[in-house]
């Protein structure tokens, strides 16, 4: 990560409500922030996030509503 920059790093994977595919990515900013990007698909119901993060970081990312979003194939 480059501080300069304001450059992320990925901390964890996103996996698809079939529990295999990986449908995105959280990232931490230099910041300290948090940001969620998707795969070519774009938002889908995610089952879990690997490897887990703490409450308040899925609080800042409101996996809650991760977890009721379409899934693709709806």
């Amino acid at each position: 990560m480059n501080d300069d920059n304001g450059e992320g790093v990925a901390i964890a994977n996103l996996i698809a409500a079939d529990e295999k595919t990986i449908v995105g990515w959280v990232y931490r900013w230099n910041t300290g922030a948090l940001a969620i990007r998707w795969d070519m698909h774009g938002p889908q119901r995610v089952s879990r996030i690997y490897p887990d993060l703490s409450d308040a970081d899925k609080a800042e990312i409101d996996f809650a509503s991760l977890t009721q979003l379409p899934c693709r194939d709806d």
